[in-house]
Parts: structure tokens; C-alpha cells; sequence
């Protein structure tokens, strides 16, 4: 056990200095995961995934939390609502996290109404295991900074989120500047 918590401290040393030590006018990390649609077997995997690279390249626990509760809520989406899944994009960059999701699936009719806390389309199927409350959206904005939804029926839908990263809130004391 003693062996593994090393392994990974290891690793966590390495990740947290990914910025610090590579040196150029941009400079980002860009994870990309495909979700499969209705499989409920694997909800949260690209999110917990997310959420440990975060914490392993140093980020606040605050940052890589919000950022996680952001990308299972958008992970849950796709397995419920697209048609043939979709794909979870984050850029992490010195000063922020983007995050997009985007499918091809149907479209969502009114995001207005879509972003009001409790409306849900999700199958009766959906809701018996547990999902489907309509709290997604809503949980996505209280946690992000930014945040950008389009969608049409014949284009999917595709969800634009950042969350800013202030100089000691995002990667410790040596974060560079925005």
C-alpha cells in the first residue's frame, strides 16, 4: 500500500509541474472521451477521470470538484438524450478549464424551459434507475463560469463551459498569470 500512495505521489509531482515546465505562448492539456448512448454501466467514468487528472496536475480540490459535478451531469445527458452518444472535450490551460459536449443527437426543443430546475424528458426507463430529474442543466450552470447551449434538431446539441482559474485558486501557489 505504502508502494502505491508513492507511485502516485509520484505521479501527482509530475503532473502538478505539466505548466511550469513547458514554455510557449499557449500551452494546454486536451482530454477527449466518447460517450456511449444508454450506457448505464459506465455513468461518471470520463467525469471521475477528469476530476483525478485535475487533482493530478495540481488543481485546487474546489476547482476539479465543480468541474466534475459539470461533466457528469453533461455525461449524463449524453447517455440519456443522444442518439448515438457523444463526445466530452476539456481543455486545461494555466488560467482555465473548457469543457464542451456535444452529440448528434436530437436537439433539445425549448432550452429554456430545458434550464428551468426539474423539467425532464427522460424515459420512465431513465427515471426508474435513478436519473432523469431534470436538475442536470441547472447543476452544470451553478458550477461553471461561463456556459453556452445550442442546439437544433438537425445538428445535436453542443454545450460550451468555462470555469476561470485565479492565480492560487486553480494550480497552487505557481500558477502564471492569465
Amino acid at each position: 500500500m505504502q508502494r502505491d500512495y508513492e507511485e502516485e505521489e509520484l505521479i501527482r509531482y509530475r503532473a502538478s509541474h505539466l505548466f511550469e515546465d513547458i514554455f510557449s505562448d499557449r500551452t494546454s492539456l486536451i482530454l477527449r472521451y466518447k460517450i456511449k448512448p444508454r450506457d448505464f454501466n459506465r455513468d461518471g467514468s470520463a467525469s471521475s477521470s477528469i476530476k483525478r487528472a485535475l487533482l493530478r496536475l495540481g488543481a485546487n480540490p474546489k476547482i476539479a470538484r465543480r468541474c466534475g459535478i459539470a461533466i457528469c451531469e453533461a455525461e449524463m445527458n449524453l447517455i440519456i438524450h443522444a442518439t448515438h452518444g457523444g463526445t466530452i472535450r476539456i481543455e486545461i490551460e494555466p488560467h482555465q478549464i473548457s469543457m464542451e459536449a456535444y452529440d448528434d443527437g436530437p436537439g433539445i426543443k425549448d432550452i429554456a424551459q430545458a434550464m428551468q430546475p426539474g423539467f425532464s424528458i427522460a424515459s420512465e426507463e431513465v427515471r426508474e434507475q435513478g436519473f432523469g430529474a431534470g436538475m442536470g442543466l441547472a447543476n452544470i450552470q451553478r458550477c461553471v463560469d461561463e456556459m453556452k447551449l445550442e442546439s437544433s434538431a438537425t445538428r445535436g446539441t453542443n454545450l460550451r463551459t468555462k470555469i476561470y482559474l485565479l492565480d492560487k485558486d486553480a494550480f497552487g501557489e505557481n500558477s502564471p498569470n492569465p
